[in-house]
Order: C-alpha cells, then sequence, then structure tokens
C-alpha cells in the first residue's frame, strides 16, 4: 500500500501520492528532491504539485498553490511529501520474491 495524504478542501476529497510513472514524470520536467534546499522556493511548490499528478491531475497550478497555502504545519507536510516521493525509488530498488519462480541470475563476463 502506497503512502498517501488525504485532506479535504472546498467539499472535495484529495488524496496525494506518487506513483513510479508520476515521479518519472516529474523527472523529465526537470524536479529534483536533491534540489530542495538550494531551490525550496519553486522545489517545495514542485514537490507539493506533483503529488496531484496520480488522483487529480486536472488541478491547475494556482489552485495547487492556493490549496497549499491553507496546509498547516508545513515544516512537516513537506518531510512526509518527500518520504512519499521516495517510496517508488525503494519499490524499483526491491529484491525480487525468492519464490516466485521468476527470479533471473546474472553474472559478469570479466
Amino acid at each position: 500500500m502506497s503512502k498517501s495524504i488525504e485532506f479535504t478542501y472546498e467539499g472535495k476529497d484529495i488524496k496525494l501520492e506518487y506513483t513510479k510513472r508520476t515521479v518519472k514524470q516529474m523527472e523529465e520536467r526537470g524536479f529534483s528532491i536533491s534540489d530542495i534546499n538550494d531551490k525550496p522556493m519553486s522545489m517545495v511548490l514542485d514537490l507539493f504539485a506533483g503529488a496531484f499528478l496520480a488522483n487529480h491531475r486536472n488541478y491547475k497550478r494556482e489552485k495547487v498553490e492556493e490549496i497549499y497555502a491553507h496546509m498547516p504545519n508545513k515544516e512537516k507536510l513537506i518531510e512526509k511529501l518527500a518520504e512519499m516521493y521516495n517510496e517508488p525509488l525503494e519499490g524499483l530498488m526491491d529484491e525480487p520474491d525468492e519464490d516466485d519462480g521468476k527470479k533471473v541470475n546474472w553474472m559478469t563476463s570479466w
């Protein structure tokens, strides 16, 4: 089960999360989580906006920024978003299931 943040804004239920696909889309647009400390004005909002891509792609940037402005405890929010953002990468690096019979053994030639 992927990590998510859920809340209601203007009577609409919103679920923020990242998937492998949305993280890749963010990277293709130039987002890098490592830039968050060097470029916080753009990267923090990009991190928040990216969490809308999986379930609320139709939200315009102005609405996303409006929602962000009304979110309390922003420091903890950004911490949780960063944790969620890293989850798809962790899944990408997971080792295969030993019991499924499909594990591929590989070797080098040097």
